[in-house]
Order: C-alpha cells, then sequence, then structure tokens
C-alpha cells in the first residue's frame, strides 16, 4: 500500500466527545450498508452504552459491522455487552489479547493504537478520541482535552481500503499504485487535499515522523504542535530547533495536568534544550491533554491518534490525516490560540531546571534510557500478535492476523 495525496475532500475538525461523538454516532444511525470501527479503549459506561446501541440498532436493520479493538485499551466489556452484539451479527475482535498474569495485563507494548471509523465508504472520522465518558468536558478535572477530524471525499476510499485490510478475510483490490496531482497550496476553502498515513511494524514503520520531520523542515513562518505524551528522538528534536533558529515560531503545547506525572516528568527533560534553542513551550494546565495535532504556516495540518513518544513512533499502529487547506488550518490555529491564551502557562528561562553536572547526568540518562526503551522492548518473548474473532455467545476463537508480520514476529495511550 502506498501513501498518495487526494483532491477535493471536505475536512471538519471535531473537539472533545462533545462535538466528535454526536457526529459518529449519527453517521452510524444513518448508515445502509456497512461501518468499520477500530478504536484503542470502549469502556462500557455512559458513551460506550451510546456507541453500542447506535451498533446494535444498525446491525439488527442489516447492516455489515466490523469491530476491532485493542486487547489491552479495552479489556473489560462484559460477555452481555459483547454478546448483545455478536448476536446481532456484528463482526467483533481483539487485537493481541494476552491473559492476565497476577491479576495484571501483560500486552504492554505494540498496541493497536488507532481510531478510525468509516460509514458506507462515504464519511470517516480519524484522531485521537476513544468511547469514553472521559473524552466529554463535563467529566471534571480529568475531562481529557482531544482531537478528531470528520472526512468526507476521495480520502475516505483510503481510509476503508487500510482498515478493511487489516482485518482476516479480507483481500485488498484497490490499485494504490494509482498516482493523483501533487499536493500544492489549496487555495478553495472546502477542497481540501488529504493524504492518510499510518505507521506499522512492517514497512511503514516511521511514516508519520516523516512528515513532521519534512514539515519542520518546510515551514516558513510558524509551527504549533499539541501533543499529549511529548518525548521525541534526536531528529524531531533537531528539527524543531533547527526550525526556530531559522526565524520559524515553534510553539509547543505539553501536558501541564497530566494523566500520568511521569509524562511531565519526560517532556520538562527537554526543556533546556528547547527553549534556549527559541521554541516556545506552553503547558495546558486546563485539564489533562490528549490530542495529537499540528500545524504549519498557512495550508498543512495533521489529526490523528500518534503521539511523539517512543511507544507511538516505534511500536504502536497509529494512523494520521494529513491535511491542506488554509480553512482547516486556521480553524485548528484559532482553537490552539485559545487554548494558549487561556489555559496555558509559558514556560520561561526562569522556570527550566537549572544547569549543572548532576542535571546534566540525570537528563542524559533518562533521555537515553527512554529513548532505547523500544529496543529493550525487542529482548522480551517473541510472539506473533493475533485477532481474537468473539463468536456468538462462545468464547474468542483465536485466527492470527496475516497483516502483522515482521516486527511483530521478533517480539496511547
Amino acid at each position: 500500500m502506498k501513501n498518495n495525496w487526494r483532491d477535493g475532500n471536505h475536512i471538519t475538525l471535531l473537539e472533545n466527545g462533545d462535538q466528535f461523538f454526536p457526529a459518529v454516532f449519527q453517521a452510524i444511525e444513518q448508515s445502509r450498508s456497512k461501518v468499520l470501527l477500530e478504536t484503542f479503549i470502549w469502556f462500557e459506561d455512559d458513551v460506550g452504552k451510546q456507541l453500542h446501541a447506535v451498533l446494535l440498532s444498525a446491525a439488527r436493520r442489516g447492516v455489515s459491522i466490523e469491530v476491532l479493538l485493542d486487547g489491552y485499551g479495552s479489556p473489560d466489556l462484559s460477555a452481555e455487552f459483547v454478546n448483545q452484539l455478536t448476536s446481532a451479527g456484528v463482526m467483533f475482535r481483539y487485537y493481541d489479547p494476552r491473559p492476565l498474569v497476577f491479576g495484571m495485563r501483560t500486552n504492554l507494548f505494540r498496541r493497536m493504537h488507532r481510531k478510525i471509523v468509516v460509514v458506507d465508504g462515504s464519511v470517516a472520522f480519524v484522531g485521537g478520541i476513544n468511547y469514553s465518558a472521559e473524552q466529554m468536558s463535563d467529566y471534571g478535572p480529568e475531562a481529557k482535552q482531544d482531537y478528531s477530524v470528520k472526512v468526507e471525499g476521495p480520502v475516505v476510499d483510503d481510509i476503508y481500503q487500510y482498515a478493511i485490510s487489516n482485518l482476516p478475510g479480507h483481500e485488498n483490490k484497490r490499485q494504490w499504485w494509482r498516482r493523483r496531482s501533487p499536493a500544492h497550496e489549496n487555495l478553495t476553502p472546502g477542497e481540501a487535499q488529504a493524504l492518510f498515513v499510518w505507521r506499522d511494524n512492517d514497512r511503514h514503520r516511521d511514516d508519520i515522523e516523516r512528515y513532521y520531520l519534512k514539515m519542520l523542515s518546510h515551514a516558513k513562518r510558524e509551527v504549533i504542535i499539541a501533543n499529549a505524551y511529548f518525548f521525541p528522538g534526536y531528529r524531531l528534536l533537531h528539527a524543531m530547533r533547527n526550525a526556530a533558529r531559522r526565524g520559524v515560531s515553534v510553539k509547543l503545547i505539553v501536558q501541564g495536568e497530566p494523566d500520568m506525572p511521569i509524562v511531565k516528568v519526560g517532556a520538562r527533560l527537554l526543556y533546556n534544550y528547547l527553549v534556549r534553542s527559541g521554541v516556545k513551550i506552553y503547558e495546558y494546565h486546563r485539564r489533562p491533554l490528549h490530542g495529537k495535532v499540528a500545524l504549519m504556516d498557512d495550508h498543512w495540518a495533521t489529526v490523528g491518534s500518534s503521539n511523539l513518544d517512543p511507544l507511538s513512533l516505534s511500536l504502536n499502529l497509529e494512523a494520521n490525516l494529513i491535511i491542506y487547506d488554509r480553512t482547516f488550518n486556521d480553524t485548528l490555529r484559532a482553537n490552539l490560540n485559545g487554548l494558549m491564551a487561556k489555559d496555558c502557562y509559558p514556560v520561561d528561562e526562569s522556570m527550566l531546571p537549572k544547569r549543572s553536572w548532576w542535571n546534566l547526568g540525570k537528563s542524559v540518562l533518562a533521555f537515553h534510557f527512554l529513548r532505547h526503551f523500544p529496543a529493550m522492548v525487542g529482548w522480551l518473548p517473541a510472539h506473533t500478535p493475533k485477532l481474537a474473532q468473539v463468536m456468538p455467545p462462545a468464547q474468542p476463537h483465536m485466527e492470527t492476523q496475516d497483516r502483522v508480520k515482521a516486527d511483530n514476529q521478533g517480539a496511547k495511550y
């Protein structure tokens, strides 16, 4: 499969579950033929039950539905909850479910972290929002700030072909080699060019990272990156520093109230390097930041599931949409500027850790440990990730996912 730019798309930014869930549920309610849904987390709470209800209704009226959940992220759905769907004809699978060891989940790495929905091949959703009540802004202090996009246009077929090709029993008949017009700055509102990119453990291990690097090297005026779990490698850090040094306004929004404290510790190890190079860092304090978005100048943007950390860049299965469109870029910029103005604390040099041999040594050791963490995971006992299909009403039947290959054999967020 190849990454190809597609012309003539309409892309809508969806902020938090408040905008995302009604759009997805309405699309499923209006579905006529097929729904594909992949997600990392699906909880059996109010939001999860709403998703369950619309899928069940669609299945009962004859819509073909295929669901793929991550075995680590969604381990606790009840048998009754799942069996109602499978009894109605929903094809329900878990990615790499593993048995508990002393009550603990063991499938910690190489997670299926994508969040994709495709309805009738005509509308798709790509982003970072999971199906849980904590994605709603009224959830409380732990509500997550997050983003997704609603996609209409030719790129929906690319998303569909990719999602269906990862499921057993489906052949990819799409002629991916057909070339479309190259991307250029789009001046017509609503006619966005879009590129669907993904990260796997086979031929597309660094695709998402490469597009971030390309964006930073081509930026002329402004870059804004909002990323929940920020701990990239040398290449991305150098690219951000180099962009700032040549006069680009580089702004980074990270978690100030993280859902996992280690996230803040890791990001702050990089502050000295980035701030002293001219990168402006903003800590988001209203609630946990879960978004994975970025923009460049007046036309480039990306929204997806990939964090800029070792798990997303080196281990997890991820998916992002890259968008060339002034209107979408303006919308995302206004949103992120609002976060920085109202809910972020800017980091200045007075807030940086003191420069000492002790602090330098700690930072170097921690950085190298975290950066080499994916390689250390490769030392773990090898296994081939499976897809477990839930058969109504029996226990899961294991079947190998043909598309998960080489790197997995060597073996969120």
